[in-house]
């Protein structure tokens, strides 16, 4: 139906978001990086790998549940935001634990690296480039990764709330979509009256659910006798 439009977005379409173009490259550098430089058996692998998984799966799904739902959509949103930082000190750790160099933001390195990364949201780019790279390299670029991505998210997660301070939850969208189906159509509270022995307006057929005759009222049917009254005997 049309009036659905109304009060529910049909325009989610996650894949479109920056933030979630980025995620998906924060999960396949990791699942790379993970898979490659830590042993086989070290449970950090899968923690990294879930914390990129759910920083890439809460957005899709905030995206999506925030349909009918604004604050499951903020809530999931956040999730994933969670998520990144958590994957962001892992990195930090692998770096720091084996005496490897965490890039300063004025490094020249770091700066060509965030020119890169800002340019390109494929992740197919990054699977190709990062098969050329060391560990320090490929962490680096990942802990750059999840701090743009970051920044995509907090403004995401400000416009869900301007728009939701503007425009509400569903509940009043789908209220205030409904008194506008009720104005365009006419339709107040207001319960059709038809006589002629058609549906009558109490239900039924003509007035009172009676069988009327052109709207008029039938007759009344005989009262019962008083029950409290004793019956006369016949004389």
């Amino acid at each position: 139906m049309d009036e659905d439009k109304d009060f529910l977005r049909q325009d989610n379409n996650y894949r479109t978001l920056k933030a979630f173009q980025k995620a998906e490259c924060i999960y396949d550098v990791t699942y790379y990086f993970a898979n490659t430089y830590l042993k086989v058996g070290d449970r950090t692998i899968d923690q990294m790998v879930q914390a990129a998984r759910s920083g890439k799966q809460n957005l899709a799904e905030g995206n999506i549940d925030g349909i009918t739902s604004r604050e499951m959509e903020l809530k999931l949103t956040n999730v994933n935001r969670a998520s990144l930082h958590e994957l962001l000190l892992d990195y930090e750790d692998y770096l720091r634990v084996r005496g490897l160099e965490q890039w300063a933001h004025d490094d020249p390195r770091c700066v060509q690296t965030r020119t890169f990364c800002k340019a390109h949201l494929d992740s197919a780019i990054f699977r190709e480039k990062i098969k050329e790279r060391s560990d320090e390299t490929i962490a680096n670029i990942a802990i750059t990764l999840i701090h743009q991505c970051d920044i995509l998210i907090r403004g995401l997660i400000e416009w869900k709330k301007r728009d939701f301070l503007e425009k509400g939850g569903i509940k009043e969208e789908m209220y205030q979509a409904r008194k506008d189906w009720q104005k365009k159509n006419g339709a107040y509270g207001k319960i059709p009256y038809e006589g002629n022995g058609g549906n009558g307006r109490y239900g039924g057929n003509g007035v009172n659910g009676s069988n009327g005759v052109n709207g008029q009222k039938p007759d009344q049917p005989n009262q019962p006798n008083n029950p409290n009254k004793p019956t006369q005997p016949n004389k």
